[in-house]
């Protein structure tokens, strides 16, 4: 009985605590967006001189903020979704603006500047969630305690999904613990065999023994709708939150949505945006940026042309053919790191491959690489000619990597589907490893692109690449 006692006024701790991060952050995020909304109806005002603006735009604001639940507890620090709902609460308040307009002001003038503000609000409301979710997610919600998880299924489940969580430093979430569905089986999750607790009946030891504040439920036979609405309770009582695991892997927070059918919580996934129509702008944006980086990158390729010239014999220019969309065949330029006659001497070399596990041939200190080739490829220079490729609509600035025709001949209809979409100068590979990156987590990230592909994906992939590049790591 104590200790029942105990494990409640310890859950009862926890959830206050939890609740008191929780104020202090909306508090944060109210007083910084109504600052954000007064301080552009201030500067709005000095030149049309309305003061009906200022006092009448910082709760427009957080209405509209409100509204799109911009400030709900399951989404604050999450980073995409967060913002997505800050730009429809700036899409939503030029129509506040024109109820108030019809309701009881009726000023042209007042109308048109409150449209005028979305813009700088909107703007400034997500510089102040990069702020907060740098500082204050970095000070509360990456402790051990909010980040930590235990997770529940059957041994074969979680032996696919165990790899893949807190493999990154900042990775949401960590695995304290397992509680397993066939505890009999726990040898077969290797490395992680020595944090099993036990079975669906050790959840609660597990939370309280871990200090945890998650549970992570992966489906499977063994654990039917009953016994997954005890295992929810038990996670309610150590006031842990209860998370559902899908069987569908690397799907977007964006194509998700949740509906309610007949009691029943069903989990819907949006198509793949495939048709050329979705993708246009992008080709035309990638395309013209091409342009634009070949004029300002001419003398470094002219420079680096020289060089390679001059450091061993043969052209600057290396042609390859290489599978591009819908399995075309392109020639892709890059600056030559090898010797001229490299592709010749690969055959004795196929017992030095470092991707052995898989169609790709990429070996460390390769003789064939040449004194410049080393520094061009640590730091991805010899890829700068793809540029040209780009602008030619063979390949794209992001996408999956270019593909060797005898690779592509050895695809399985799954790998294929990587050749739905162009190519990437850069892409999810680069960033997340390169050359390093084993031939299945290669393709699983290659596949995750297709599927996912969005302008905000790629502007993260961007992003990205220029510290992978410095890095240098997997290149060679």
């Amino acid at each position: 009985m104590t200790h029942g006692l105990q494990q409640t006024n310890r859950a009862q701790g926890s959830a206050r605590r939890r609740r008191r991060w929780l104020r202090t952050y909306r508090r944060t995020l109210l007083i910084a967006d109504g600052l954000a909304a007064l301080t552009a109806g201030l500067l709005i005002h000095t030149v049309h001189e309305h003061w009906a603006l200022v006092i009448g735009l910082p709760p427009a604001w957080l209405f509209a903020m409100g509204a799109y639940r911009a400030y709900d507890a399951d989404m604050l620090g999450s980073g995409r979704e967060e913002f997505r709902r800050v730009l429809r609460g700036a899409v939503a308040l030029p129509a506040i603006a024109v109820s108030c307009y019809w309701l009881l002001l009726r000023d042209d003038d007042v109308l048109h500047s409150m449209m005028q503000a979305a813009v700088p609000v909107a703007v400034t409301a997500v510089l102040v969630r990069l702020a907060l979710r740098r500082r204050l997610l970095k000070r509360f919600a990456t402790e051990r305690r909010h980040r930590a998880a235990v997770l529940v299924g059957s041994a074969e489940g979680l032996g696919q999904v165990l790899p893949r969580l807190g493999r990154a430093p900042a990775a949401a979430l960590s695995v304290a613990g397992v509680c397993l569905a066939d505890p009999e089986q726990a040898a077969a999750l290797g490395p992680w065999a020595e944090q099993v607790w036990g079975g669906l009946n050790e959840l609660q030891n597990a939370l309280h023994d871990t200090d945890s504040a998650t549970v992570v439920v992966v489906p499977s036979p063994q654990i039917g709708g009953a016994e997954m609405r005890r295992l929810s309770w038990s996670a309610a009582a150590a006031g842990a939150d209860f998370l559902v695991a899908p069987l569908l892997t690397d799907v977007a927070e964006s194509r998700l949505t949740v509906r309610v059918a007949d009691g029943m919580a069903l989990i819907g996934v949006r198509a793949p945006q495939l048709g050329r129509g979705a993708r246009l702008p992008k080709e035309v944006l990638e395309r013209g940026l091409a342009a634009v980086l070949l004029i300002l990158l001419a003398p470094l390729m002219l420079a680096v042309s020289l060089v390679v010239r001059m450091d061993s014999r043969g052209p600057a220019l290396f042609r390859q053919r290489r599978v591009g969309q819908y399995g075309n065949h392109f020639t892709m330029l890059k600056f030559r790191t090898m010797h001229e006659d490299a592709e010749h001497g690969r055959d004795k070399l196929e017992e030095f491959n470092q991707n052995s596990d898989g169609l790709l041939f990429k070996i460390k200190a390769d003789p064939r690489v040449t004194r410049v080739g080393t520094s061009l490829r640590r730091y991805s220079i010899d890829e700068l000619p793809q540029l040209i490729n780009v602008m030619a609509g063979h390949m794209s600035l992001v996408g999956p990597r270019p593909s060797l025709p005898v690779e592509a001949d050895g695809y399985t209809n799954e790998i294929r589907r990587r050749l739905l979409v162009k190519p990437g100068l850069t892409g999810l590979w680069q960033v997340s490893g390169r050359s390093d990156l084993s031939w299945e987590e290669a393709v699983r990230l290659d596949l995750a692109y297709v599927d996912n592909w969005s302008f905000a994906l790629d502007a993260e992939i961007l992003r990205r690449t220029g510290p992978a590049v410095v890095r240098g790591t997997g290149a060679y």
